[in-house]
């Protein structure tokens, strides 16, 4: 496989709206998921490389011009950005492919459908928010955090700009984009954007950059915050490594979400959604509905559904526009998947379909997409995120069960009930404990407030909230007020 596009910056960094000669000339192979061969060579960020850039967003923030722009100029200048990265989207949703196996469609309905409306949602949003307040006896004020350090996936690195980036800069905050390090040739497409649209200097730096950089930077005093996308376990060591200074943390986290299929559903429109709802990029989505919650009497009829339409993907290169699923975008993706396939049989769970590699691919981090029944909810595979193609089916024997199972996780991101009783849907979405419930569909708003319940997270961005969350809130006392009397 050829890389057919052009790449900026390989041999650079994008440190405070500039290329910058890296620190050192450590390089790491770009590999495709696809094929497992070498696509390029991206320069390695370094502990100097981060370094420089929280310097650069620290010193833009306190003495830059940026946080002092009217929230009118911040969103022009965003605006521009948006722009570029629209007018760039083609060759982002292509380099996506190469980098992380993500098929074109997909891209095009996450970036060019999703993440457009978010980001353009978020520009329209912010000179409308409350900036300032005149209370009884006081102005309230909503300033910026500071800088902020943001986290991106290897899942997400373009539509995140959306959901994170532009947001902490409408509010005024200064940014380092940490792209995942699976991420080399779509980081710097969008830095190529971000110098395009020409930011303050200081205001943006890009580095994908990996494990050990992105620790130093979470534990940097420079930064103020940091907003993260990713696994709870990383979450956890984010708290731990900001709480000594304090630092702000907004949260997005893992999940195992339920779809509860009620005894009254119609499977036929249930599978129109739920199918990709349940798969969609291999499973590699936060808000994957991986329990499906069946009525016992409908148990075999929903699997064989499953099963059936499972088996009828095709797999292979994401290139190809007849692929439904392209490969795990990592090598150890692909092996934490068999192993946990391995897990559940051990526990006594049965592959309908599935659960390894397909046979006429021998290259290539793939497995096919897995359907497992005679799953309980305490199995393993069952209460832990998986982040693969595979789908547990678990049976129930009346709504207030599902609803328990449902509840019994750790997690709390997203889930979806089907059933044409709204009074119903409504009663078990209140009673679901998640960040997002969706009724007879898949999936969740990104233009509205999204974050997790539990170990799923805290914080929430899209949506005014999702700009509002990059703030703090300052009184500035005025006239009188209670204490005076």
């Amino acid at each position: 496989m050829q890389l057919d596009i052009d790449i900026p910056g390989l041999d650079r960094q994008f440190i405070g709206g500039s290329w910058t000669a890296p620190s050192n000339q450590n390089s790491v192979d770009v590999i495709s998921p696809s094929t497992e061969e070498v696509l390029t060579r991206a320069a390695n960020p370094t502990i100097a490389d981060a370094d420089a850039a929280a310097a650069a967003a620290h010193a833009a923030f306190y003495r830059g011009p940026w946080p002092r722009m009217s929230v009118d100029e911040r969103t022009e200048t965003c605006a521009r950005l948006c722009d570029a990265l629209e007018k760039r989207l083609d060759v982002l949703n292509r380099a996506w492919a190469f980098e992380s196996g993500a098929t074109i469609a997909h891209g095009e309905m996450i970036n060019s459908g999703a993440g457009v409306a978010v980001w353009r949602g978020a520009l329209e949003a912010a000179p409308n928010l409350p900036w300032q307040e005149a209370r009884d006896g006081a102005l309230i004020l909503r300033e910026p955090i500071g800088t902020v350090l943001g986290i991106l996936t290897f899942n997400g690195p373009i539509v995140l700009m959306g959901m994170k980036i532009i947001p902490a800069l409408l509010a005024g905050c200064t940014v380092v984009v940490k792209h995942a390090p699976e991420s080399p040739l779509t980081a710097r497409l969008i830095a190529e954007g971000i110098e395009e649209a020409g930011f303050p200097e200081g205001v943006l730096s890009v580095l994908a950059a990996d494990t050990p950089v992105t620790q130093h930077l979470v534990s940097h005093p420079d930064i103020d915050m940091v907003a993260l996308t990713g696994g709870t376990a990383i979450g956890v060591d984010v708290v731990q490594r900001t709480a000594p200074r304090l630092a702000r943390t907004a949260l997005e986290l893992g999940g195992k979400s339920p779809a509860i299929i009620g005894q009254d559903a119609d499977l036929d429109e249930v599978m129109g959604t739920l199918c990709d709802g349940a798969s969609g990029f291999h499973g590699q989505v936060c808000v994957s509905l991986s329990r499906i919650l069946a009525p016992k009497e409908r148990y075999d009829e929903v699997t064989d559904a499953f099963a059936e339409r499972y088996a009828s993907f095709t797999v292979g290169d994401p290139f190809d526009p007849d692929t439904d699923r392209g490969p795990l975008a990592v090598e150890r993706a692909r092996d934490r998947v068999a192993r946990y396939v391995a897990s559940a049989i051990e526990e006594g769970a049965q592959v309908v379909t599935g659960g390894k590699r397909p046979d006429h691919l021998s290259r290539g981090w793939y497995f096919e997409p897995t359907l497992l029944a005679n799953v309980n909810n305490a199995m393993t595979v069952a209460q832990e995120e998986i982040f693969g193609p595979v789908t547990c089916v678990i049976s129930y024997e009346s709504i207030e069960e599902a609803v328990a199972i449902a509840n019994d996780s750790p997690y709390g991101l997203a889930a979806s009930i089907y059933t044409n009783d709204q009074d119903l849907a409504l009663q078990v979405a209140r009673d679901i404990r998640a960040g997002s419930v969706a009724i007879n569909q898949a999936g969740v708003s990104l233009t509205q407030p999204f974050g997790g319940y539990k170990q799923s997270g805290w914080g929430r961005e899209c949506g005014p909230e999702g700009i509002l969350e990059f703030t703090q809130i300052k009184q500035v006392v005025t006239g009188t007020s209670y204490l005076d009397n």
